[in-house]
């Protein structure tokens, strides 16, 4: 069993920044890939970003060159920079983990692929014009 809880979400305004956490919990594993999902009021949920056991890292187009993932293993809590954050990345955040062996590949879970063991409950996220 992994427990997740998410924490750091808030309003900002058009090119503002934060900072969301995860941290996790429970039994610990060698071989995974954690995940951000948000998803928006009527939209279907969407992978983010995700990192893998072995520091491999991808992201959604749309937040490419502005989110960063990061993983603290000594804290175990997983992070998800956001700068110039815009509008359209209102939604609520969920952090996510996957347990496999070999650890799946962070593009695939992103993409929906695959299958999430653990969810967290969410933070919203709301970024004002």
């Amino acid at each position: 069993q992994v427990n997740l809880v998410e924490s750091g979400g808030g309003s900002v305004q058009t090119g503002g920044s934060l900072r969301l956490s995860c941290a996790t919990s429970g039994r610990t594993y060698s071989s995974y890939c954690l995940a951000w999902f948000r998803q928006a009021p009527g939209k279907e949920r969407e992978g983010v970003a995700a990192i893998d056991s072995y520091g491999n890292k991808d992201y959604h187009n749309s937040v490419k060159g502005r989110f960063t993932i990061s993983y603290d293993k000594a804290k175990n809590t997983l992070y998800l920079e956001m700068n110039n954050l815009k509008p359209e990345d209102t939604a609520m955040y969920y952090c996510a983990a996957e347990i496999r062996l070999p650890a799946p590949p962070p593009d695939a879970v992103i993409r929906g692929h695959t299958e999430i063991d653990y969810w967290g409950q969410g933070t919203q996220v709301t970024v004002g014009s």
